[in-house]
Parts: C-alpha cells; structure tokens; sequence
C-alpha cells in the first residue's frame, strides 16, 4: 500500500475558543509532524455566523447551519484525493438536529473516514443516537480516549471491538519542573497555588472548589486558587458575563476575595504551559460524571500535576492507582481535605507528581499521532475492495428477502401495443414523452432473461412488442436505429446515437440465442447482421461495449462469421487501446471522465476475452472494474453509483448524485462475469451488496424497490429518492433481479448445468 499523502481532519479550529478546536490544532500538527511529505489540513467548523482569521492549515471552512457547504466540503475533499478525513466529533460544532448536517458530508466522501468521539452518550435521545449510529457507520474506524467509551460504544451503541480505538488525548512533551520558576514569572512567588483552566460554564463545579477555599486556608494560608479562562463563548452569547459575576460574587461573600484570581484570557499553549507548571495542585471539580474527555486534565497530569478530581470517565481512568486524587461529586469539604493535605505534605506531592509524569510519556503528541497514523493505515485497509465485499451474497439487506420474488406488474402497466413508455409520474405512465430504442431494448433483453430456467416467460405479444419496435426502428437508408418516438408514434429523428445503436445490436444478438421463438432468433439474428457494419466505425466506449456484449451472443451463434469476429477484435482492441492511452496509477479507465453505464465497458472485455481466449482482455476488464469498484464504493462498504453531476468531469472522483439504477444494473452483470473469469468469491459478495442498493443499501438508506409490485424509482438526490418509476429503472431493477435469481440457484445447486449455463458458468 502506498503511503499515507493527504490527511484532512474536520473540526473546529484554533482561533475559535473552545477545546476541540485545540485539539483539532494540535491533532493535526503532530500528525503533519509525524512523516515527511505528508500534507494535512484542517476543515474548519464556523459556528453561528462568526468569523475567525484562520491560519494557512485550514483549507476550508463550513458554515454549521448551511448544508450546502457541507455538500461542498464533501466534493473539496474528494476532488483533493484525501487518503483520510479525521472527523472530530462532539455535539453542538455541527448543524441540524443532534448535528446531523455532518452526514451529508460524510455521505458522499469516497475515502476512509476515521472519527474520534469526544463524547459518547450513555443515555442519548433519538436523533442522538440516529446521528451516533450513522457516524459509526460511515467510519472505518471510531477512536474514544478513555476505556469507558469503548464500553459504551459496544453495549449502547453496539459497535464492533474491532472498529474501536482507544487512543488517549495527545499532551505536550514537557519535562518536569519545579513551580517557582513560572510562579516568579507570573507574579506568584511564595504562594501555594491551585490551578483550573478551561473555559467557564457551570458545569466546571468552580463553585465547589471556592467553597473549599475557607477550608484549605486554615491549613494553607498562603494558598490562592486561580481560576485560569475566558468564559464559554455560548455562555456570553446567551447570558453575557452573568455566570462570572455570580462566581465573584460568592468569592465576596465567602471573604476569599484575596485569594481566588480570575483571569478572563483565552491563553495558547505557551502561555498555558507557563501557568501548569507554576501549580502546585490542579484542581477539576466536574458535576458531570459523562465526561470522556477533558484536555485539561490531560494537559496538567501530562506535565506532571498532583491532581484533584471529581470522579467523571476521563479522570477515573487516568487517575487510578494513586496518580491522583478523586473526590465525590459536588464535596466542597472533601475537595478541600484533599487539596490542603497536598499542600502541607511535600514529599506526598512529589512522589505524585513523578508518577502522573512517567505514566503519561505515552501520552505526547508524538506518539498519540503514532497511534492515529495506525488507525489510518488499518482504516484504508479496510476500506479495499476485499474487506468492503466481506458481506455474504445472501445478506442483501435487512428485512428485505435475499431475492425477491420476480414481479411484473409495475414493468407490464408501463406498457403499451407500441412499446415500453420512456418516462412515468410517479408511478403513472407519462405519454408525454413517447418511447425510446434504448429502453425498448432493454426490454428485449428482460424478456431474454425471463426465459432463462425458473422465470416465468413474458407472453408471445409481450415478447413481440418489443422487437417490432425494434424492427420499426431499424432506418435502412441510415444503416442506423432511430432512437426517440412521440407518443404518436412518429420519429423524431433519422438515426440515433452510436451508443443506442450499440444497445440495440445487444438486445438483437442476446434474441437471436435465447428467445423463446424460433422464428424471432432467425429474425434477430439477420436484423443483427444487417446492422452489425455500422458498429465497426463506432467511437463511442459505450457503444463499442454494447456492441461486444451482442456478438458474444451472436458469435455463439454464427461462428462461421467471419467479418462479425473481425470486428469483435477491432472493437476490444479499440477499448484496450483506449485503456493504454488513459490510465495512470490514479486513473485506471478507458476515458478522460465516468460517465453512465460505466460498468458495461469491463463487462464486455471480459466476455469477449472468455470467448476468444484473449488474456489481455480480460486483465483490462478485471483491472478496470476493480478501479471503478473503488470509485463506486463508500468507506463504510456501500455501493455509490457514479452520480450524474460528475459525468464529463475531467480526472475527478465521480459525483455521489444523482444515482441511477442502470448503474447498479451494470455493476452487478460485471462483477458476476469477473467472478467467472478469475472464481474469485468475493466478486459475487459484492454483486450482492451492490444489488442491496435497491433496498436501501444506499447514502440515504432509502428502498428504491417495491418488491411486491416490481416498482422502481427512477434514483437518489442528495436529500431524497425520486420518487418517479420510469421505465429505464425498472427494467435495470429487474434485470438484476434476473442476474442475482440466477446466481442463486446456481449457488443452491452448482452442479446444475442449466443453471450454470444460465449464468454463463
């Protein structure tokens, strides 16, 4: 696997106040750190329409309550090639409801996604939990910093241990000092200082410890408690400085104003370390027991600090075994014992304060950026195609049988005496926009796929429709099919594009060998031959493919056709060609762009190469469909077809919308013949995780098939599915419905030849 080059880390960044955007900071400086060449970024939440004057390591910034730039940041990351984001995670940095803006972000990333989770909810509500789930499941891997998160996440959240990291909060590598030099510096030599910092909200418990204050100063006289930190920038937004005020206000009543300090700064890191190290105790009175994470303490206890704790996660974790002090929640009095103990007892603290040391050089941030560049590799190991496809071929989705039962209903209503309507409403057929060849022949090949062992086959006057349009499309004086049909049944054009040709010749040469009449075969056969000389000057990739997957049905048929076996070569080769000229190690394709169909074009290598024998064709089919399956796979194992917002872009990773089901039609039909061609399972598991798209196995985790009824729907938006059911979509549903029928019963029974020839095995 090739290193690790672009690392993006979505957060809140520094000079925004708050602690994520300091560990977002220093997460991504030590990982920048961490190798050469390795470029990193930051994506930076803006909260609230505020403004900050960023520095040159945030390459973007996202607006919390605009949707559209998440969208946005989503297509900045992929058109950047990240290897990895690194989302942090907290409640209240995102948008919407439980901060749900960030999954339409996530949604469409196409690399691997690693998350930390700087709170993990015991108790969450609904959309907080909805929210945590689709995060996890968009992640390739999920870090916690204290062991209580991994528990949480596997019994509330059911998370599998094995997407779980536990991954402490990164310290700076400080060494450990006496407090006198700093206490000189900042104008408090000869005083026992007590230190918290952060910024201020209730839930800090300040409160608690100045109550203690009387206490401590019985024993301590000297000692002062500063209280280190501006207030939180959501407290002053909603309540100005009423909070701070009401903590002078007590330190007044109490008589301790000489001895409790508040500094209302937002400090950086040299200033920060410059205060640690003048405590002589660091103090963290939480009232909040779910508190996985603090940097504070972190931060304190990394260099060196006797500290006095409530007992929330983060701070039972790490001060276990005598590394601390723990006290009972809201225990003004037993907070002050601890403290003024401490204080008066010197050798005590020393010997504690050289313990939180040693115990916490693991913790830097050099090698807490060790930590996440392994979880990185692990997660874009993950995240290749073979551990991607680990799904069983039967575990299509939930709830939903593995193949469903072929219906007919939706598909036969959007039918006529003239053909298959291009377009429906809804689920109404729209005559508005008449008929088409490409959808006729498709069709055409439904109806071949139907009469394979098991279907039941469409009627004579089903079957027949479809090839006399066909037949009525078919302009001698062109040599080409006509394509577009109004509802009244005149052409609206002489000839139709290379790529309609193409099908058509697909759906005449898979007649010829598989319809149900005798008759019709001769006639699809001698219609193919007729039209097959067109194809030999096509340009086009796509019709070139289509044109291939008809003579592997018509060469079955006529191999004594000698002119058909020279094009089948010239039209392969042209693709191979293509391929030579295009690919780069970033760009294994046939074209400068993706477009539609993308699959048909490895498909149809690879037929023609089983057929002729030719090894080169099939290397180029098989190469290239893995590439794309990469392109049309999520970090969380899901298939994302190639969206249509992306066709025609230059070398740029596909769109994720809108997604069509002729991609997923294409996708499965390619992966079974890579399965036939190199046996390898895992081609088939990922048929079937492409075929559990239509189920809701998709960005939007939205069913797109009414199994009962056959009906389609036409694809996903970004925020919805359309909800028309075209007929392009439900025969490219039904089609692979056929596909994986078959795959099946050749499963159920491999040594069936019927069904093995079915298949094509």
């Amino acid at each position: 696997m090739t290193p690790l080059r672009r690392i993006a880390v979505i957060g809140n960044s520094l000079p925004r106040r708050c602690g994520i955007a300091t560990f977002s900071t220093d997460l991504q400086r030590a990982i920048s750190n961490s190798e050469p060449n390795l470029q990193t970024c930051i994506v930076a939440m803006t909260d609230h329409d505020q403004t900050y004057d960023y520095p040159a390591s945030v390459a973007l910034q996202i607006k919390d309550a605009s949707v559209e730039e998440y969208v946005a940041g989503a297509a900045f990351l992929n058109a950047g090639r990240f290897d990895i984001v690194c989302l942090q995670h907290e409640f209240g940095i995102f948008g919407g409801e439980a901060g749900a803006h960030i999954l339409e972000l996530l949604s469409r990333l196409t690399m691997p996604v690693v998350t930390t989770l700087h709170t993990v909810l015991a108790a969450p509500t609904a959309a907080q939990r909805a929210v945590m789930e689709r995060i996890v499941e968009m992640s390739s891997k999920v870090v916690v910093m204290a062991n209580k998160g991994r528990e949480l996440l596997r019994n509330v959240y059911r998370v599998p241990d094995d997407k779980i990291e536990v991954i402490a909060h990164g310290i700076p590598d400080f060494p450990l000092v006496a407090p006198d030099e700093a206490k000189a510096k900042l104008g408090f030599s000869n005083r026992s200082v007590i230190l918290t910092f952060g910024l201020l909200s209730p839930s800090k418990g300040i409160e608690v410890m100045i109550d203690a204050m009387p206490s401590i100063l019985k024993r301590r006289p000297d000692a002062v408690y500063v209280v280190l930190g501006a207030t939180h920038p959501n407290l002053v937004r909603d309540q100005g400085e009423a909070y701070r005020g009401s903590l002078m206000a007590r330190v007044r009543k109490l008589g301790v104003e000489d001895h409790v300090v508040f500094l209302d700064q937002f400090v950086y890191q040299a200033t920060l370390l410059e205060f640690i190290s003048m405590c002589d105790v660091y103090v963290t009175p939480y009232l909040n027991e779910a508190q996985m994470t603090s940097g504070t303490l972190a931060y304190s206890f990394g260099l060196g600090k006797p500290v006095v704790s409530t007992p929330y996660w983060h701070a039972r974790e790490l001060l276990a075994d005598g590394r601390g002090v723990l006290v009972s929640f809201g225990d003004a009095m037993g907070i002050g014992n601890e403290i003024a103990g401490l204080l008066t007892d010197g050798p005590r603290r020393q010997a504690m304060r050289e313990r939180a040391h040693a115990a916490s050089r693991s913790m830097t941030w050099e090698r807490t950026a060790e930590r996440y560049m392994t979880a990185f590799d692990n997660a874009r190991h993950g995240h290749r195609l073979k551990v991607i496809a680990r799904a069983r071929p039967d575990a299509i989705a939930p709830h939903r049988p593995a193949v469903p039962d072929m219906q007919l209903g939706h598909f036969l209503s959007m039918c006529d005496d003239t053909g298959l309507f291009q377009h429906a409403v809804h689920s109404v057929p729209d005559r508005a926009h008449g008929y088409c060849v490409d959808d006729n022949a498709r069709a055409l090949l439904l109806a071949c796929a139907l009469n394979e062992p098991g279907e039941h086959p469409l009627s004579e006057s089903q079957t027949g429709r479809f090839a006399a349009f066909v037949q009525h499309a078919w302009n001698p004086d062109t040599r080409r099919f006509r394509n577009f049909m109004g509802f009244n049944r005149t052409w609206l054009e002489d000839k139709g594009s290379e790529d309609s040709h193409g099908r058509t010749l697909w759906a005449l040469g898979e007649c010829g060998r598989k319809d149900a009449s005798r008759s019709r075969r001769r006639w699809a056969a001698a219609l193919f031959a007729e039209a097959l000389s067109t194809a030999a000057a096509f340009r086009s990739p796509r019709a070139m493919a289509f044109t291939l997957l008809g003579l592997d049905a018509y060469c079955a048929l006529t191999p004594d056709d000698q002119r058909a076996r020279e094009i089948r070569h010239s039209l392969a080769d042209g693709l191979v060609s293509g391929l030579d000229l295009v690919e780069t190690p970033d760009w294994v394709w046939f074209e400068e762009s993706l477009a539609y169909d993308n699959a048909r074009l490895p498909q149809a290598l690879i037929a023609t190469g089983l057929a002729t024998r030719t090894p080169a064709y099939i290397d180029a089919g098989l190469r290239t469909l893995r590439w794309l399956m990469t392109q049309q796979t999520t970090s969380t194992g899901h298939f994302r077809p190639v969206g249509t917002t992306s066709f025609g872009q230059l070398r740029k990773p596909p769109g994720a919308f809108d997604q069509q089901p002729v991609e997923a039609s294409a996708t499965i039909a390619a992966c079974l013949i890579a399965w036939r061609a190199d046996g390898d399972a895992e081609w088939k598991a990922i048929a079937a995780r492409v075929f559990s798209w239509f189920f809701g196995g998709n960005d939007l985790s939205v069913a797109l098939v009414d199994s009962d009824t056959g009906t389609c729907r036409d694809g996903l938006h970004p925020d919805r599915a359309n909800e028309n059911c075209g007929g392009e979509s439900v025969v490219s549903y039904l089609l692979a419905l056929a596909e994986m029928r078959q795959l099946v019963r050749a499963n159920i029974n491999p040594t069936n030849p019927v069904a093995l020839r079915a298949i094509g095995a």
